[in-house]
């Protein structure tokens, strides 16, 4: 495998990782009871805002690396989208902005 593949695969399982996590994490305050519940509804839309940053990133990466190893002719496109969903993501996430 190539190293730009290796590198897009990493992106792509940490992406899904996270995404996950934070999935799981949204379906444990669902189950909490009502009074507990109550204390963390400030955390719910960070929380989806989270999910859909990361699983936008874990599809972008997803087509990526699907380009590059079948090495069609759109990954650098691919590629270009990718990074500008990284950044993104960074962005989103960056301390003191």
């Amino acid at each position: 495998m190539r190293p730009l593949a290796v590198l897009i695969g990493i992106v792509m399982g940490s992406a899904c990782a996270l995404c996950v996590g934070l999935f799981l994490t949204w379906i444990t305050l669902l189950l909490l009871p009502a009074d507990d519940a109550a204390q963390l509804d400030s955390e719910r839309a960070p929380l989806l805002m989270a999910i859909g940053i990361f699983a936008t990133l874990t599809g972008v990466a997803a087509v990526s690396f699907y380009g590059q190893i079948r090495e069609r002719d759109w990954r650098n496109a691919a590629h270009g989208v990718l990074l500008a969903a990284l950044a993104g993501a960074i962005w989103a996430y960056w301390p003191g902005k």
